[in-house]
């Protein structure tokens, strides 16, 4: 009997839970609570194929690096603000790792076509506030096309790249920034006007040079009576070096422009940053 009061009291609080968005996972693994699943869909826009082929992605790299990656697509923030929606929600379904709840979440809206992330623990540390724009800006172009699966699936390799960074102590920030990779066209473009401009040239060189012939020996290029070697040596006569001091490496910074923070409504300290598609 006690056992099934119990049960009744676990399945009414996540009843309540799940009217603020939160689908239950009912897991539990070391360093994270796991009660809700990592990709919150709960107003069914995305399918349910890609929603779970998305939680099994997030939780791999969740348990990959010990750091809570997280989203969530809803059709609207119940006149919240992204910030506050976002923080709560990660709040509330308990997401983070270890005690200081390490981890990211992304909140997809589109009533107002909203993007945010917010960040808990290490994710500060890890996710400055040039590095959120950084991942905004990959991801708005796929959000404004209703390519979401695509969208999130770009927000998890980039939060791979930036843990990864943060990990071996260059994160990312206003001084160092994931380098973009060139664009196969541009590659062609390059090799096209290379390959013209030295055919050109050397097109160029070649009329220039058609009375030259080779000569066997270098007194058809001397005038007669023009020299005459009597005596001839190798003598050194001065050096003339010049030292410049060779200026000095900034250290890479770790922070730069860093994370701004803020409380949310639950008092847990987040950072953040967002913008529109």
């Amino acid at each position: 009997m006690k056992k099934r009061k119990t049960y009744a009291a676990v399945m009414f609080a996540a009843g309540l839970l799940s009217l603020f968005a939160c689908v239950p996972a009912f897991a539990d693994t070391e360093g994270f609570s796991e009660e809700y699943s990592r990709f919150q869909n709960p107003d069914g826009l995305m399918d349910e194929e890609d929603a779970n082929q998305l939680n099994e992605e997030l939780d791999e790299i969740s348990h990959n690096r010990n750091f809570d990656v997280t989203a969530t697509l809803v059709n609207s923030l119940n006149g919240q603000s992204p910030e506050a929606y976002a923080d709560y929600l990660y709040d509330v379904c308990d997401f983070g790792y270890g005690d200081n709840r390490d981890g990211v979440l992304l909140l997809v809206s589109l009533e107002d076509r909203d993007w945010y992330l917010s960040t808990s623990g290490y994710g500060i540390t890890a996710f400055t506030d040039a590095g959120i724009q950084y991942i905004g800006e990959e991801i708005t172009s796929q959000l404004a096309d209703g390519e979401y699966l695509e969208a999130f699936e770009k927000y998890i390799e980039l939060c791979d790249d930036f843990i990864d960074a943060a990990n071996n102590g260059e994160v990312y920030d206003t001084d160092h920034m994931p380098r973009k990779p060139l664009s196969a066209i541009w590659l062609g473009i390059s090799f096209a006007v290379g390959l013209g401009g030295a055919l050109l040239l050397v097109g160029v060189n070649k009329s220039e040079l058609k009375s030259v012939r080779m000569q066997e020996e270098a007194k058809n290029y001397v005038r007669p009576g023009s020299m005459k070697v009597t005596k001839s040596g190798d003598f050194f006569l001065y050096r003339h070096v010049t030292r410049t001091e060779r200026p000095k490496a900034n250290p890479k910074s770790s922070g730069g422009g860093g994370s701004s923070t803020h409380t949310s409504s639950s008092g847990r300290t987040h950072g953040g940053g967002g913008g529109k598609f």
